[in-house]
């Protein structure tokens, strides 16, 4: 990275670049901030994710209260929000903003080297879209969805498979509707685990894995056996 950019581009003002840049493939955007320190500077600041945010979402107001637990940030955390409610949790066409949030928060949580007790994590979640007006069966419903949608967008490495491994074999507490985990959601860790992870599997870490399985569903399917 210079502190330069040749070229007539690099002497425009920093409104038009910012004007190019969205206009450009998001995909395009992390090489472009490293062509320079000062477009790494239009990056890091509020006014290209502001920028970006009006092209691709008009029609997304900015709310000056934001009630619950899971904050709504800066202006390229709500990009990013709203990029993964339109891409990776769609919902019929609808922009929900919070349901990206959402998914952010947990993602980054189930990243973190100490994970939380994931009772807390779902409760949280409830807690928030409770908040921001939900009823209780949608907010169980939208908690399930983005629980399903973090699972199936983690990489598959060895930090992943120790995650899953610690929610197949987390305790059970109960918890009334609608902080209950959703059946589909713990179904999905164990597939994960046992369809994607079967070679990281020491022999006793296989068979308690196995056995929690078959201790909370009536039947497993072929494929979590190995064959």
């Amino acid at each position: 990275m210079t502190d330069r950019s040749d070229g007539p581009i690099g002497s425009l003002p920093e409104h038009l670049l910012v004007e190019i840049f969205t206009r450009l493939p998001i995909c395009e955007w992390v090489q472009i901030s490293c062509v320079s320190k000062h477009w790494a500077s239009l990056f890091q600041g509020e006014y290209l994710w502001q920028t970006a945010i009006a092209r691709n979402w008009p029609s997304v107001g900015f709310r000056k209260r934001w009630p619950g637990p899971i904050p709504r940030g800066s202006a390229r955390r709500r990009f990013q929000a709203l990029y993964v409610c339109e891409n990776l949790v769609p919902s019929g066409g609808e922009i929900d903003e919070l349901v990206g949030h959402t998914y952010l928060y947990l993602k980054q949580q189930l990243e973190r080297l100490a994970v939380p007790p994931s009772s807390i994590l779902h409760g949280t979640i409830i807690d928030q879209f409770i908040a921001c007006g939900r009823t209780g069966e949608k907010a169980h419903e939208l908690a399930s969805k983005i629980w399903l949608a973090v699972i199936d967008n983690l990489e598959e490495n060895q930090q992943t498979f120790m995650l899953l491994k610690h929610l197949a074999q987390e305790g059970e507490f109960f918890l009334p509707f609608p902080y209950s985990r959703s059946y589909k959601v713990l179904w999905r860790v164990f597939d994960k685990l046992f369809t994607d992870f079967p070679d990281c599997f020491s022999r006793a870490d296989y068979h308690d894995a196995l056995t929690s399985a078959k201790s909370r569903f009536q039947a497993v399917p072929s494929s979590w056996l190995g064959y």
